[in-house]
């Protein structure tokens, strides 16, 4: 089996702040990526889950996405967009405000209010998606996290897609949490980035041939997670996981970058149909990461 030739590393999943109108809070959004890139990450992944991807509309991504690379944040190496779409046509035009920049990096989720729709139609939309980008999109990450859509990637569909289309697909992120899925995707397809969602595997994952993350704890603790990648665990970052889990998670990582940046009624504000975290479970959060961050590494 072929092994890539380079590693993935750490992308964060940028969290998206919003102004009091709730547009995008564009100056905050930059500096929140330049740091990120500052603290170790090797690119920013915008428009995921934790950025609230769903939630925003074509405007929202240009302008963002402008603001990202006039700040001098490289297009070509330290960018990934995701695409979060139903619609065929509404997915491309996702991709090609990426495209237009020079981005040819992209989080492709699957059409997420179809349920139940199998392999086949799975591939055809994955497919119309990809021919529709082009081969400019040479780095596409496809994006595994049923738990949100609903809509699962199997290992023959990876496979497949994959196979016809060798110079897009470049991985997988599984997002899943399933550690036998994560050791299948490593098994069958390690000539392909495999990125591993769940914080709590990455470390095992890496040691066994995984590229690195997409990650939303990222957006707190980066210089936590980058031992991870390089297969050494740290159990502080677990203990941080399985803090935040219980919340509703995007909500607790903006609340926790709010304190981090020491900016917290700016972090707090989420794009509806989300809502923020009440006071006291924020304080009640940060409190506890700050215990834990106290705790010797092992």
């Amino acid at each position: 089996m072929p092994l890539r030739a380079n590693r993935f590393g750490l992308s964060v999943a940028l969290a998206t702040p919003f102004a009091e109108d709730r547009s995008i809070d564009l100056p905050r959004l930059v500096a929140h990526a330049r740091q990120s890139l500052a603290d170790g990450c090797t690119s920013v992944t915008v428009f995921g889950t934790t950025g609230e991807g769903a939630s925003l509309g074509q405007n929202d991504r240009q302008r963002a996405l402008g603001a990202l690379v006039g700040a001098g944040i490289d297009p070509r190496t330290q960018l990934v967009v995701g695409i979060a779409a139903s619609a065929v046509e509404d997915a491309i035009a996702q991709g090609r405000a990426g495209l237009m920049l020079g981005c040819p990096s992209f989080l492709l989720a699957p059409p997420f209010y179809f349920k139940g729709a199998g392999d086949e139609g799975l591939f055809d939309w994955i497919a119309a998606v990809l021919t529709g980008l082009g081969p400019k999109a040479g780095n596409v990450i496809l994006y595994h996290i049923p738990q949100v859509t609903a809509v699962g990637l199997s290992l023959a569909l990876v496979d497949r897609l994959k196979k016809a289309f060798p110079r897009q697909v470049a991985g997988v992120k599984d997002s899943s949490g399933d550690w036998h899925n994560a050791q299948a995707l490593l098994h069958q397809q390690g000539d392909l980035h495999i990125l591993i969602g769940d914080e709590r595997l990455l470390a095992r994952a890496m040691n066994l041939g995984a590229s690195g993350a997409i990650s939303g704890l990222a957006n707190i603790a980066p210089d936590l997670m980058l031992p991870l990648i390089d297969g050494i665990e740290e159990p502080r970052v677990n203990a941080m996981v399985e803090l935040v889990l219980p919340y509703a998670v995007t909500a607790a990582v903006k609340a926790l970058v709010g304190l981090r940046r020491n900016d917290p009624i700016a972090w707090s504000r989420m794009r509806a149909p989300l809502a923020s975290l009440g006071e006291s479970d924020v304080r009640k959060l940060g409190a506890a990461i700050d215990g834990i961050r106290s705790r010797r590494a092992a």
